[in-house]
């Protein structure tokens, strides 16, 4: 599965969505289910997901789903 699948599969099942609501308006601000806890979940599926351990810092500036691959991209997960 390439990265961005995998990316957009960890967003769909925890939001229980469909791919085509992924954009660049799917913020924590815009997002009614996206509170504190589900902000959690994520980071942790996707440090499982890729491999990864998140800085504390990416993990307060994670707010939506664009800035979540530029967020990856620091650590070497490329979406082209």
């Amino acid at each position: 599965m390439n990265n961005l699948k995998e990316y957009n599969k960890v967003f769909t099942t925890l939001f229980n969505i469909n791919d085509y609501q992924l954009n660049k308006d799917f913020t924590f601000n815009n997002v009614e289910d996206w509170d504190s806890i589900v902000h959690l979940s994520l980071i942790t599926e996707l440090e499982d997901a890729f491999n990864v351990m998140f800085e504390t810092e990416d993990i307060l500036s994670f707010g939506s789903y664009e800035n979540g691959m530029r967020i990856l991209e620091k650590y070497e997960i490329s979406f082209n």
